[in-house]
């Protein structure tokens, strides 16, 4: 602040004028004088941006914020690192994100909201609104008998025990936990936190998730209520660059969206533009469609958003781009973690998550899976062509499985039951 009142002053000739026989300043102090007062500017910026040490000996910009980093440091030793690098606690945290978040509504009373009864300061009904507010685990019993939400049992069994040790809400450890998950991943730009989210009073409805057997315009119309536009759906399904399918077909698990389930890499935007020609296990399967390799599962709401004249050029953007990728993923992302919370009453913590490992240009460069060509391609943008990619060398592959952790078993089904607030350390 101060050096650009001393730039302005400067460039304007009010603050130091021609050396005359009366200035008091000699000519040849002028350029000390300019060095001191762009010392004091650097002082002063550094006050306002002064850090706080927080009693572990981190640093942070907010107080309080160091509560985070025992919950920081837990996590990685005991729910991450446990498991493979990106691997299914980290898939399986970040899917969990999504789903808390997303049952939310602009516009619908049946969806994200309930009707509170007039309080005493108005005479109008006012609304409390789910999202990012902890309902999928606090009304687990409730919410996890939806069927868009298969599966997010293991994100229960696997988060509960963490959620009871430390004292932050069920909704900002989902999102904390999705946010640090995204740091296990090469290629993922570092994401935001904003911390202080205030937990559920009543479950999400069910028919907020998208499902992948539903209609682009379904999607579409279901994630624009909940805010985002057609480039931010496509950004957040970057997600499926580091996820796999544990429910769509029931006789498999763990199977993988791209050949590179580790690395937030384009290869998933690739490689869903292939002509699907197998299926990993039984096939038949309800939102499901052929894929291009063996090993490797394709949803039919992926495929269909890859062709759709309404997302087919923002998908294929992504492709061989992965700043662009990473980029526009962290702003949706982003969004998305603080949907039905008041972010005025939020503190900024990002600072706190750490720095995701870096993606080289050579390993983050796209290819086309071994026994593939350009001639796989099925074009579906119709602005531009889809870029020219090499094949990589060798015979056709089998994407291997991504493991599975096993604290992702336990009490909580399938089905809800099991899933009590008592496990989460709730009254």
């Amino acid at each position: 602040m101060l050096t650009e009142v001393v730039k302005s002053q400067r460039d304007s000739g009010s603050f130091i004028r021609p050396p005359s026989s009366e200035s008091s300043v000699p000519v040849a102090m002028l350029p000390t004088i300019f060095v001191l007062l762009a010392a004091l500017a650097t002082a002063s910026d550094a006050a306002l941006t002064r850090r706080v040490v927080c009693p572990d000996g981190n640093t942070v910009t907010n107080e309080a914020c160091c509560a985070l980093f025992p919950v920081l440091e837990d996590i990685q030793a005991n729910m991450f690192d446990l498991d493979e690098p990106c691997g299914d606690a980290a898939h399986t945290a970040l899917r969990v994100a999504f789903h808390d978040a997303i049952g939310f509504s602009n516009t619908q009373p049946s969806f994200g909201y309930e009707i509170i009864s007039p309080s005493p300061d108005t005479t109008a009904d006012h609304q409390d609104s789910t999202g990012a507010d902890g309902s999928i685990f606090i009304f687990a019993e409730t919410e996890l008998s939806f069927g868009a939400n298969l599966g997010i049992a293991d994100a229960f069994n696997l988060e509960a025990p963490f959620i009871a040790k430390h004292n932050i809400s069920v909704a900002d450890f989902i999102q904390f936990a999705g946010a640090v998950s995204l740091t296990e991943c090469p290629g993922t730009a570092r994401p935001t936190f904003m911390f202080g989210r205030v937990d559920a009073k009543f479950p999400a409805p069910d028919g907020t998730v998208p499902e992948p057997f539903d209609p682009v315009s379904t999607i579409l119309a279901r994630m624009a209520d909940a805010g985002f536009s057609p480039a931010e759906v496509v950004a957040l399904l970057a997600s499926h660059s580091i996820a796999g399918a544990d429910d769509v077909d029931p006789t498999i698990s763990g199977v993988p969206f791209d050949s590179t389930p580790s690395v937030f890499d384009t290869q998933f935007f690739v490689e869903t533009q292939l002509r699907g020609t197998i299926f990993p296990g039984t096939g038949g399967n309800q939102g499901e469609v052929e894929s291009p390799m063996h090993g490797e599962i394709r949803l039919l709401s992926d495929s269909n958003l890859a062709r759709d004249s309404a997302t087919a050029c923002l998908w294929q953007a992504n492709v061989n781009n992965q700043a662009h990728m990473a980029s526009s993923f962290q702003a949706a992302f982003a969004k998305m973690q603080v949907l039905g919370q008041d972010v005025s009453k939020m503190v900024d913590c990002s600072d706190v998550i750490p720095v995701p490992p870096v993606l080289s240009a050579s390993a983050g460069r796209a290819f086309l899976p071994p026994g593939t060509s350009m001639n796989d391609i099925e074009q579906a943008c119709a602005e531009t062509p889809f870029p020219t990619l090499p094949t990589a060398p060798g015979p056709q592959e089998t994407v291997a499985e991504i493991p599975q952790d096993p604290a992702t078993d336990g009490q909580c089904q399938d089905d809800g039951e099991g899933c009590t607030p008592d496990v989460l350390g709730l009254a």
